[in-house]
């Protein structure tokens, strides 16, 4: 016959309570989140919460700014689903068109907030009211910036020894610009263990595609500049592998960059001003100017669409036509 246990009266009440006491906060809890589930604004810090541990931190950072803007217009005070409606959008429309925002700065606001209504709507928070219909949500086409090869050339063969962060700058946009365009953030968190080969495998943060860059001789003298000064990474940017603290880090390193290539701009003395993106389009316009079809430079900067390439190829298109035009003027006689 195994053990007896015997419980006082007094015993056996106080673990009805505890259980009770620990159902009664459960249930609490859960009002609490219900109910907060029911406001747009509150709902939002969840969306964000859930992006931050999924470790989509650009995607947090934008939900975040988006969300300090809406809670400006808002006053502070949170919305119910019930009242958050076409009216409510287009008077935040309005605040922000008032603030002499762009256009597409304005369009971004919306597709934000209009991806956390939508996913509250899948998740039968609330009704489908299309809020959205009457505001603008595209993407205008915008003059990308590039520069050409002589100024490429120019950038490479300055003398910068004698301040490393510039040094480091250039080395970095001439390595974007030779690697067909690779982004800032990919560079910043290109392992050793990526090159391979010779050559150069990673997957693009924004798409997860997977690209294969054939390392040359100029995209190597570049590498070993820098390889053996850290631990895991090709170039100096990022010291850990923990997520949050090597997104701040990241953070961080854009900003120097850009502030690093602005100077290098004045140096340059050429007219035009560098930035993290520059590269990339100067990569894609100097390989259009090459007669490069649009598959191809599309293949080559990642792109999942030809349309894509062809907002960074605007410009120059613009200028071939141009170009096009006044051979036919020149051939005519009009005097």
């Amino acid at each position: 016959m195994g053990p007896v246990f015997f419980y006082s009266v007094s015993q056996i009440l106080s673990s009805f309570q505890y259980l009770f006491i620990i159902t009664l906060k459960l249930y609490v809890m859960a009002k609490i989140s219900k109910s907060s589930s029911n406001y747009f604004l509150s709902y939002m810090q969840t969306q964000i919460d859930s992006l931050k541990a999924m470790n989509r931190f650009g995607t947090a950072a934008n939900y975040e700014r988006t969300m300090r803007s809406f809670s400006e217009f808002m006053k502070g005070k949170d919305v119910s689903f019930r009242f958050f409606n076409e009216s409510l959008v287009e008077r935040y429309n309005s605040y922000l068109v008032h603030k002499k925002l762009s256009r597409n700065s304005v369009s971004f606001y919306m597709r934000v907030l209009r991806a956390v209504y939508n996913k509250a709507v899948r998740q039968r928070l609330t009704k489908q009211s299309n809020p959205f219909e009457n505001v603008y949500t595209g993407i205008d086409k915008t003059r990308k910036r590039s520069v050409g090869e002589f100024v490429i050339s120019k950038l490479y063969k300055m003398k910068l020894s004698h301040d490393s962060s510039l040094e480091l700058a250039r080395d970095v946009f001439i390595f974007s610009f030779l690697t067909r365009g690779m982004s800032f953030v990919d560079i910043a968190f290109l392992k050793k263990n990526s090159i391979q080969d010779g050559k150069i495998y990673y997957n693009r943060h924004k798409t997860g595609q997977l690209m294969c860059i054939k390392i040359v001789p100029s995209i190597e003298r570049i590498i070993n500049r820098y390889i053996d000064k850290t631990d895991s990474f090709v170039f100096p940017f990022i010291e850990t592998d923990d997520v949050v603290m090597s997104y701040k880090q990241y953070r961080l390193a854009i900003n120097r960059y850009n502030k690093s290539l602005y100077k290098l701009s004045e140096m340059l003395d050429a007219g035009v001003h560098i930035t993290s993106y520059v590269a990339r389009h100067s990569w894609a316009t100097t390989a259009r100017k090459h007669n490069v079809p649009v598959s191809i430079i599309s293949a080559g900067l990642g792109h999942t669409t030809e349309t894509t390439t062809q907002i960074y190829l605007a410009t120059i298109e613009n200028t071939l036509v141009d170009n096009a035009n006044d051979l036919i003027i020149g051939n005519l006689d009009l005097m």
